[in-house]
């Protein structure tokens, strides 16, 4: 293990001394591979891939098996980012024991260093046996993508002060519960202000505004991947789903014409 990989220690200590820190997802050994040698601090193996990976309308389908199969790619990329394996639906919900089994999956199969668990005070008990049983958790209030079909589809969560002190109830719970950090979902930015000042442990943000102690964005959303439909907080820094396009026509092309392979492109017996 690297001496200076990031840990949830590191996190922390980032917020005192007031540095940001920079979080993306990743699904795969090649994305990983090329966050880590962008510095990134952290990278979340994120149930998001059920929608721009699997191309699911919803996170919901994502199982234990995929999650844990996606984190072991993940992390066959060395580097000094925190590795987090996201709880995928049900996964924490039916019972604490199971809970920390699952939790125990991530790391024991997917060599993750955490785990992140959606939910405010409703998830405080399995979040405490998780950190409990020796692994770290991040946790994630405001717009939680497994409650879809109970809250629906409208993402912007803390609207009006009874929701905002709902929302920061539910953080203050988490960080209680033993949380190093908090995932702030598609919240009013003054809220995730509250949030950030209010909480000892970092803020993520997504969605969230510039308040926050770090933010995180969809790999696929922010290099253009990904194009169903954009949130009003992605920024896309590329539009390398052009550029494959391109790539695959002018390869088509070359097939067709004959100019792919040439000799350069064959083997040839050996003189």
């Amino acid at each position: 293990m690297p001496v200076d990989r990031v840990t949830p220690g590191t996190l922390i200590a980032m917020k005192k001394a007031g540095e940001t820190i920079v979080a993306l997802t990743a699904y795969d050994w090649p994305t990983a591979e090329v966050e880590q040698a962008a510095g990134v601090d952290m990278i979340l193996v994120g149930d998001s891939m059920g929608t721009v990976l699997f191309g699911h309308e919803t996170t919901l389908k994502m199982t234990m098996d995929l999650m844990v199969a996606h984190c072991a790619a993940v992390a066959q990329a060395a580097g000094r980012a925190l590795l987090v394996g996201d709880m995928p639906f049900l996964s924490t919900t039916v019972s604490v024991e199971e809970a920390v089994r699952n939790a125990g999956r991530f790391v024991a199969e997917g060599d993750m260093h955490a785990v992140k668990v959606e939910g405010g005070e409703a998830m405080a008990p399995a979040i405490e046996a998780i950190v409990r049983a020796g692994v770290p958790v991040l946790g994630h209030v405001g717009y939680t993508p497994q409650q879809t079909l109970k809250f629906g589809r409208s993402v912007v969560r803390g609207r009006g002060e009874e929701a905002a002190g709902a929302i920061l109830r539910d953080a203050e719970a988490v960080e209680r519960a033993g949380a190093f950090g908090i995932v702030l979902e598609c919240i009013p930015l003054g809220l995730a202000k509250r949030v950030t000042d209010r909480v000892a442990v970092p803020t993520i943000g997504i969605g969230s505004g510039p308040h926050c102690d770090g933010q995180i964005l969809v790999v696929h959303d922010m290099l253009g991947l990904f194009d169903k439909k954009q949130m009003k907080f992605v920024k896309r820094y590329a539009d390398l789903k052009a550029q494959m396009r391109a790539a695959v026509e002018q390869y088509a092309a070359e097939v067709r014409s004959g100019a792919y392979p040439d000799e350069t492109h064959a083997f040839h017996d050996k003189t």
